[in-house]
């Protein structure tokens, strides 16, 4: 198939839009949900009624802690719009690209030219209402899905499995938290140019090696925050873009990829993860080459997510994530890969990597302000800690 041909390439991002974040937010999830949607819709140049496609991830879910509370149905009531097409995602398949990749193909199949994608969540408020709402098991007796595989052996939270995955890491390549620590630290100097992180004073390693542990070897500063907010973009046909307010964002190529200890598989040795499909297959969609890319937005639910992410998308060879980042010269702003530009989900507040891919945009569009990347033209966003999805994006 000619490249020209995928799916993303007939697509573009034309508008992004966030709420104010809250640790908790006095705004419910619907109003935050709004903020976000109708932000993105005016950044886009965009009225609601020329908005024909509506998806989000998770769908609505009326357990989780505050995991996805809000769903297409009141949004697109709530909004005055009547889309002709809708689809929530699932927290199966490629994990939180989900709502994006089923956006992308609505918009090149001619279902829709223009999609509004939104991610709500609510954990912060759930939070104060119960402490347990956002374990994997909650309030119930039973159960299901991906938490069957180790809710049983007593992981009862994310941090007790990715826990592993960093134990594995430090074991087999020579690291260890003094490394690890890095990607809390620059984090939190890039959140510091964010107004709308949670996180902003600047931490050093002390802190971090002081900061309480989690689950060994994971601290406090190793795990993002739960937020109330909400991010949204729309995705557009490229011959729709070309007349709307903003540079559209081209989709240069996509990856994804399913797998690994969430859906019940046990892989290799712990220092990889599936993610690598994703990243093999978004190289094989472009002609660009991991040097291309000016900087790069990687999911950080934990901080060991960052560097399996970097080896996963061939930015940097195994075993090497860990030094690469060490000291923050070179993921600094004007180090050779900027990295997690907005502060990331671990001081900037966990978006489920939606946040990441609206920095991406940012960051194209020379919006970054204290935090922008001098001539950034193209970035890698990779989201996921269960499915797997990678975007290489490319001011148009």
């Amino acid at each position: 198939m000619p490249a020209d041909s995928y799916p993303e390439r007939q697509v573009r991002i034309t508008g992004i839009g966030q709420s104010k974040v809250g640790r908790p937010s006095d705004r419910s999830a619907l109003q935050l949900t709004l903020d976000a949607c109708l932000e993105a819709v005016a950044d886009a140049g965009l009225s609601v009624d020329e908005i024909d496609g509506l998806t989000n991830h998770f769908g609505k879910v009326a357990e989780g802690g505050g995991i996805s509370p809000v769903g297409t149905i009141e949004t697109m009531l709530a909004l005055g719009i009547r889309p002709v097409w809708t689809n929530p995602s699932t927290a199966e398949g490629p994990g939180h690209m989900g709502a994006i990749f089923q956006a992308i193909m609505a918009v090149a199949t001619g279902l829709c030219r223009h999609v509004l994608v939104f991610r709500t969540v609510g954990q912060a408020t759930s939070r104060l209402a119960s402490r347990e709402s956002t374990l994997l098991t909650g309030s119930r007796a039973r159960v299901d899905g991906g938490n069957a595989f180790f809710v049983p052996f007593h992981a009862h939270s994310p941090a007790n499995m990715w826990a592993l995955y960093a134990q594995a890491y430090f074991d087999r390549y020579g690291v260890g938290p003094e490394q690890l620590g890095w990607v809390a630290v620059n984090g939190r100097r890039m959140a510091a140019h964010n107004a709308n992180a949670i996180y902003r004073e600047p931490i050093t390693i002390d802190d971090y090696l002081a900061s309480r542990m989690i689950s060994t070897p994971l601290r406090l500063l190793d795990c993002d925050s739960h937020i109330d907010g909400s991010t949204a973009l729309v995705i557009s046909h490229r011959d729709a873009a070309k007349d709307l307010r903003n540079p559209p964002i081209a989709i240069e190529a996509m990856g994804m990829s399913v797998g690994g200890l969430a859906e019940g598989l046990h892989e290799g040795d712990f220092t990889a993860i599936a993610a690598t499909r994703a990243g093999e297959m978004l190289w094989k969609r472009t002609d660009l080459k991991p040097g291309d890319v000016d900087c790069a937005q990687i999911y950080d639910g934990f901080s060991i997510h960052v560097w399996l992410w970097l080896e996963a998308v061939g930015l940097c060879a195994p075993g090497e994530a860990a030094r690469f980042i060490e000291g923050g010269t070179r993921t600094a702003l004007d180090g050779e890969l900027p990295l997690n530009t907005s502060g990331g989900q671990l001081s900037a507040g966990r978006f489920h990597g939606y946040g990441h891919t609206h920095e991406g945009c940012l960051q194209l569009w020379g919006r970054g302000g204290g935090r922008q990347v001098k001539d950034a033209r193209t970035c890698i966003v990779a989201n996921g800690g269960y499915g797997y999805g990678a975007m290489l994006l490319r001011r148009d």
